[in-house]
């Protein structure tokens, strides 16, 4: 098996921990598939600071994903943003745009194919007019997911465990606030494997079959999240279609 250096063009996830990595084995799938001589590995990095270090080292390296905790962090390494990453103040791909005959970093360029993912998926879904969401979390997960929603005329809540201006915490959460926001979204990482036996402190007893329960999370398939959801009449979707679409939409990026 070739190194990744060997291969023609290199492709990679930047995070801290990568315990499971759906990308990994989705864009080396779709590689060998295809015949396409690129290689997708996992860069578990505990310090951002190295990220430079992996630019240096793999001069094939044509472009990244990245995962928390470093959407937002990663910024200051850039050279540019697209609209939706500026916008979000968080990147999860990277473009390493290189010299054609040098082979050198000419501009590193972050986007957010979040908003793309995410939003593909209520496409096809049939939204109430008028239906508002209330988002679990404030990161950048979460704000990819505010700016689609907010491209679709939806109106947005976001909850948190800590007080701002424009954020509810858990405790605030009424049952005439739930009735009032059908599309619930779970944007933090609570509920994740290893940790699946958790879940956001929401009042899921507020709940009925007329809401959604959207967590972004895909690993377990159904969280804790959403079973709490369903006990209480809600319909549930998980996180996967969402990723495949990023995925897609990363790949795009990167070969644009």
């Amino acid at each position: 098996m070739k190194s990744p250096h060997e291969y023609r063009y290199l492709y990679g996830l930047i995070g801290y921990p990568l315990v499971h990595s759906f990308s990994r084995i989705f864009f080396n799938g779709k590689f060998e598939t295809e015949g396409i001589d690129a290689q997708y590995v996992n860069f578990e990095i505990e310090n951002l600071e190295l990220f430079p270090e992996i630019i240096a080292a793999y001069p094939n390296l044509h472009g990244l994903n990245v995962t928390a905790p470093y959407k937002e962090a990663v910024i200051p390494y850039l050279d540019s943003l697209d609209d939706d990453a500026r916008e979000i103040g968080a990147v999860n791909v990277i473009k390493c745009i290189r010299n054609a005959n040098s082979g050198d970093i000419i501009e590193l360029r972050g986007y957010n194919s979040d908003v793309v993912g995410f939003g593909q998926t209520l496409d096809s879904i049939k939204f109430p007019e008028g239906t508002r969401a209330m988002v679990l979390g404030t990161g950048g997960a979460a704000k990819a997911v505010r700016t689609a929603l907010r491209k679709r005329g939806i109106e947005v809540q976001l909850v948190s465990r800590r007080k701002s201006e424009h954020t509810l915490i858990y405790e605030e959460i009424t049952r005439a606030m739930v009735a009032n926001y059908h599309l619930i979204i779970n944007a933090t990482p609570v509920g994740k494997y290893p940790y699946d036996n958790k879940c956001p402190d929401f009042p899921y007893r507020f709940l009925t079959k007329e809401h959604l329960c959207y967590d972004l999370i895909y690993n377990p398939e159904e969280t804790v999240f959403m079973k709490n959801a369903a006990k209480y009449g809600a319909a549930t979707k998980n996180g996967l279609e969402m990723l495949l679409l990023q995925a897609f939409s990363s790949y795009e990026i990167w070969t644009s």
